[in-house]
């Protein structure tokens, strides 16, 4: 377990600004906790993830909050844990747990889960900016525990979206072999369905050749009797094989999914509603672009900064209170006010569909209406969602 350089320095700074300044009044301190895990092995290494994944995010947004709180006397302290593989990451957050009550959690459903029903987080908040697993909004949500990060659902719900605007009903599907990748063939099969969708045929990828070589040959064999379709979508959570479909298909067809079109939280092609400006700033931090739990990250930091500036308080209970109540907006970069569902705590957001260098769309899209706001087209809704933690 280790604490990141950066925001150590960073936190130093501004206690020490916290103990000088005559004008502090309130000090927020938040406490960013970080499970790391040996990333599967893939097929290429082309994009390995960055080390500082999400941890980047995080201290923009501590920047974002001190720079508005130096105006109104409060101060911001970020400290930031890296929990290994192999270490107990619920031991990691009752450590946080008796220094602050505000922790942003970048872990797996497991880990999110534990920390969540720890008796010293009864009173706490816990921001999710690293699992999309749409039960934890479900059947398994927390009181205590919101989500900065899309959902799977709402990012499956986009791509549907777009397929019904699209009107391409014929939907093929390629989909890995891991527990990951049946996941998300989950969550694209149930969203496929909301929509009145079905996928025809399928196929699972189980090479282990090297498709640096081989994909020009092997893959149009394997697509070849899927048959006719006008999308295929690729299930491949940990990015090892669907970079070799494209182009490569038997039939020329759009991909989407993990590969092609791709539903995000975030990415550099997002420019729009002053999103340039964010990636600017972020990329001066962290010399590479923003990514979906770096925003997630930045998100809930902007998330605490933003009611802190609206109550006046620090303390959990307040901040929660107001982050669920409809008087809490937040400026995202997307294009409309993000806000939390009062059902089970999931920041609503929409989701860009983008190819590598464009944004194709962004979702919800035109025609897809609801009674309280076109976001809640994506993901789920109260009256699907199953959660009672939060008693509404």
């Amino acid at each position: 377990m280790k604490r990141s350089r950066l925001a150590c320095a960073l936190t130093s700074v501004l206690t020490v600004g916290i103990a000088t300044s005559a004008m502090a009044e309130v000090a927020v301190n938040i406490h960013y906790l970080k499970q790391v895990l040996e990333a599967p092995p893939t097929l290429s290494n082309l994009d390995p993830v960055p080390e500082d994944l999400g941890v980047v995010g995080a201290e923009l947004g501590l920047q974002d909050n001190s720079t508005t709180g130096r105006f109104l006397g409060q101060t911001y302290a970020l400290t930031v844990t890296e929990v290994y593989d192999g270490e107990d990451f619920a031991e990691a957050v009752r450590a946080a747990l008796a220094e602050t009550d505000l922790l942003v959690l970048d872990a797996g459903t497991e880990q999110l889960l534990q920390a969540a029903d720890l008796p010293e987080a009864a009173g706490a908040l816990l921001f999710n900016s690293g699992s999309g697993d749409a039960a934890l909004r479900g059947t398994e949500c927390r009181a205590r525990l919101l989500h900065t990060l899309p959902s799977d659902a709402m990012r499956a719900d986009a791509l549907m979206q777009f397929f019904v605007t699209r009107r391409w009903d014929e939907i093929a599907l390629i989909a890995g072999d891991r527990p990951d990748d049946q996941a998300w063939t989950d969550t694209l099969e149930s969203s496929a369905r909301k929509f009145g969708l079905s996928f025809g045929a399928r196929k699972t990828w189980v090479f282990d050749a090297d498709m640096r070589r081989n994909a020009s040959q092997e893959v149009p064999l394997f697509t070849q009797d899927l048959g006719e379709y006008d999308v295929l979508l690729v299930a491949d959570a940990a990015d090892d094989f669907a970079r070799y479909i494209s182009y490569n298909t038997w039939r020329p067809r759009p991909v989407a999914g993990s590969e092609g079109l791709r539903p995000v939280a975030w990415h550099r092609v997002v420019e729009q509603w002053g999103a340039a400006q964010l990636q600017s700033r972020f990329e001066k931090l962290a010399e590479r672009p923003m990514l979906d739990r770096d925003y997630a990250a930045w998100a809930a930091m902007r998330a605490i900064g933003e009611a802190v500036t609206r109550t006046g308080a620090a303390d959990a209970e307040t901040l929660r209170s107001f982050m669920l109540s409809p008087e809490f907006e937040l400026a995202g970069f997307k294009g409309a006010p993000l806000t939390f569902r009062s059902w089970n705590g999931q920041l609503r957001q929409p989701i860009p569909l983008v190819q590598e260098r464009a944004l194709v769309a962004q979702a919800p899209l035109e025609g897809f209406l609801h009674q309280r706001t076109e976001l809640d087209t994506l993901g789920l809704d109260q009256p699907e969602s199953g959660c009672t933690a939060f008693h509404n």
